[in-house]
């Protein structure tokens, strides 16, 4: 593979809502190490301190960016490592031995996730240096174990923060799901959860409809109708909680919804024990979003051709709106 086809896309606005340099998160899960060997590794490669926050959670201070965050990704057992043992000998040991039962099945279980603090788009070359490191060092990803239902998460903070312009950031991920599905190759273990589940159909159909021009309020609100639940390919609730906490908190009290100015795009896998794999195949697809909706003259040729392979079944029969996006609504392969 030649290293172009390695490269990262330029993302299609560089500032942030408050006209700054715009940054995203990232988030990994792998497998392959313990947590402290993990937290080494990458405090060595970033020249970092370590902070011990719990007994299943590890900090690295002094990026200027923020502190990146190691941990298990299991909420009950990173509260319970947070509170101290009890104090009289049979209670500490009884504690214990739960405790590390627990531990013992989660670690077999659930990954250790990385999650970065928000950085500069030109830290991600960054990233992909860190994520050819710890494949080096023996990093284990998605495919490598049927179980593993392991994924990469990116929150790009968004340009604008208006309705209009984040309807179109909608309708875009909505008419290129399938192709980003099909492209992506979802590990099977991954599709048959639901963490990353495409919108309902009727609810694709309406926002792509030509006269859907819906205020925030209204936006928000035809969301949550039909996506209650952060269990969605693009999860718009962190989003949608920063812009309207309380209209969001009358569908859902999900304690995990983290409200902030950006998409979380959550579909891709992470199969960082494969050599050509990288950030970038998933962060390029992510850029043609961006592109399609950028371009409001393609993007709404492109709904009106989706409202048409949605609403005629034998399109749909004959057809694939994946290979369809691909060859009529894509890019050229050299913008």
């Amino acid at each position: 593979m030649s290293a172009s086809k390695h490269s990262l896309k330029t993302a299609s606005w560089s500032k942030n809502a408050e006209n700054q340099p715009r940054r995203v998160g990232v988030e990994l899960e792998i497998a392959g190490f313990d947590l402290d060997h993990l937290t080494q590794i990458l405090a060595q490669f970033f020249d970092l301190r370590i902070e011990h926050p719990g007994r299943y959670e590890r900090k690295l201070i002094g990026d200027p960016a923020g502190d990146w965050v190691i941990e298990l990704d299991f909420d009950l057992l990173k509260k319970i490592g947070r509170e101290p043992r009890a104090q009289d000998v049979k209670g500490q040991e009884l504690e214990q031995t739960a405790e590390d039962l627990l531990a013992w099945t989660a670690e077999m279980l659930v990954p250790l996730e990385i999650v970065s603090p928000p950085l500069p788009l030109t830290r991600l070359t960054q990233v992909e240096e860190m994520i050819s490191h710890l494949r080096d060092a023996g990093a284990k990803g998605t495919s490598d174990n049927l179980i593993n239902a392991f994924g990469m998460q990116f929150n790009p903070e968004l340009p604008q923060l208006d309705a209009p312009f984040i309807t179109r950031c909608l309708q875009a991920f909505a008419c290129l799901y399938d192709w980003l599905f099909k492209h992506t190759n979802i590990n099977m273990t991954r599709r048959i959860t639901s963490y990353v589940n495409p919108y309902p159909k009727r609810y694709a159909q309406k926002i792509t409809q030509a006269d859907y021009q819906p205020n925030l309020g209204q936006l928000i609100d035809d969301y949550l109708m039909d996506n209650p639940t952060r269990n969605r390919a693009l999860d718009m609730l962190p989003l949608f909680a920063h812009l309207d906490s309380d209209r969001v908190a009358k569908v859902t009290q999900d304690a995990l919804i983290k409200p902030r100015p950006t998409f979380h795009y959550r579909l891709p896998d992470c199969n960082i024990h494969q050599p050509n794999w990288g950030l970038y195949i998933a962060w390029n697809d992510w850029v043609e979003v961006e592109r399609l909706a950028e371009d409001t003259v393609r993007l709404q040729a492109c709904c009106d051709a989706y409202q048409d392979y949605l609403n005629s079944p034998l399109k749909n029969m004959l057809n694939n709106w994946a290979d369809i996006t691909e060859t009529e609504w894509l890019n050229p392969p050299s913008q």
